[in-house]
């Protein structure tokens, strides 16, 4: 399968008759399924050498569906192993930057999931009330987040391995093939405009701050947001060697599910329920050329996953559809047509017209990142998100969040 013809990376790719790098996974759930199933399709190129959870059996059972060569007792065992040479992170907030340390000092590359860390009230006592961890204030999140991702970036950077940021949005074919248009065109992006959104996440740990560390400015928006830094970096390095960074914000945040009328609506879909999180966001971004970017995330959206970026340059103009998408278009007259058949992300049912889409970690650019992480381990070049990416995405997050709460435009330190 050829990953650079679709927006993926074939730099310093593993030969065919070159060992594969060894992968080992700390998580079982949706993030940790979604990494297997992308590294085991990479044509041998990759091994699942070990999964690492919090419980054995689970990781047993993961092991056994993905193909996993073993299942450790803890994440020191998993780091131990020489056959294992990266690290992927596919677990809660507030264990990304330990584990991030632990597998650094160990020698490993590091892959963290989206966001690269996040406050969960780290500077408070174990039994601090959900209020006292939202309640925090913002600007005092904004420095101890920002500084546990500098932590992980020197901690990697120290033991000399790679810290990777998993965001998928970079990889997406759509977004990787107009990166590659923009730098043909040569044009200067001016505006763009992006989000995730879906009808939100029914998991209680979603709704929490302690266990976030946000709401869907955080969990959903930092995929445009992480999106847009890359694509300005990339302009930058491009013109004059020196990135185009994020210099200002402004932002406003909401939880709509609390609209008084939804309390004797008797047919509303969205998500409810949220204890102390935003369940829609949006930040303005202004960029050290003058650009801007506005991204949004929300858990207020019906009919399935919706990211989309559009992006308005000089000379051209680029709408970057993830999902949904209309490579293939169904329509059935009732949800018993498809039964249980997997349609797309976050839909009720396959009943009238959707959009299924064939291939999730394809379109998504999950196959293609794990494709880049790989061959960033097997050839020693940089991964095309790093950590640095994720550092900037938790700074613009976080500032985000204090531009909404003080209500005016706020300046990033550099």
């Amino acid at each position: 399968m050829d990953f650079g013809a679709r927006g993926g990376s074939t730099r310093g790719m593993v030969g065919r008759n070159e060992s594969p790098v060894g992968v080992g996974i700390v998580g079982a759930g949706f993030i940790a399924e979604t990494r297997a199933r992308c590294y085991g399709a990479l044509g041998g190129r990759a091994r699942l050498r070990a999964i690492a959870s919090r419980t054995r059996e689970r990781a047993e059972r993961f092991a056994a569906r993905f193909g996993v060569d073993a299942v450790c007792d803890s994440v020191d065992a998993l780091c131990a192993r020489e056959d294992v040479a990266l690290v992927d992170l596919c677990v809660p907030n507030d264990l990304h930057r330990p584990l991030t340390e632990r597998a650094a000092a160990a020698g490993k590359h590091v892959v963290c999931t989206k966001p690269l860390t996040a406050y969960v009230g780290q500077d408070l006592d174990r039994g601090a009330a959900d209020a006292d961890v939202s309640g925090r204030d913002r600007r005092a999140m904004l420095r101890l987040a920002a500084a546990e991702a500098d932590a992980m970036v020197s901690a990697c950077a120290a033991a000399g391995v790679q810290l990777m940021y998993g965001e998928n949005w970079v990889y997406a074919p759509a977004v990787g093939k107009a990166a590659s248009l923009l730098a043909t065109a040569g044009g200067t992006i001016l505006d763009m405009r992006g989000g995730e959104s879906h009808k939100g996440s029914h998991s209680p740990y979603s709704k929490r701050w302690r266990h976030t560390g946000g709401g869907a400015l955080l969990r959903l928006g930092a995929h445009p947001i992480g999106a847009m830094l890359w694509l300005k970096r990339e302009e930058g390095l491009r013109r004059h060697g020196t990135a185009i960074a994020p210099v200002a914000v402004v932002a406003d945040v909401a939880d709509l599910s609390r609209i008084a009328s939804l309390d004797t609506e008797p047919r509303a879909h969205v998500a409810r329920g949220w204890v102390d999180v935003e369940n829609w966001g949006t930040v303005s971004i202004e960029f050290s050329d003058g650009s801007r970017g506005v991204a949004w995330g929300a858990d207020t959206t019906l009919g399935g996953m919706e990211s989309r970026l559009e992006i308005q340059a000089s000379n051209a103009r680029y709408r970057c559809n993830l999902s949904p998408n209309d490579l293939l278009e169904t329509y059935a007259p009732d949800a018993a047509v498809f039964g249980d058949a997997y349609v797309m992300e976050k839909i009720d049912s396959g009943a009238g017209w959707t959009t299924p889409i064939p291939d999730e970690d394809w379109t998504s650019g999950h196959l293609a990142m794990c494709a880049d992480f790989v061959a960033a381990v097997a050839s020693g070049c940089a991964a095309r998100a790093d950590g640095a990416l994720g550092r900037d995405v938790v700074r613009v997050v976080y500032a985000a969040y204090v531009a909404a709460a003080e209500g005016r435009r706020i300046a990033l330190d550099g």
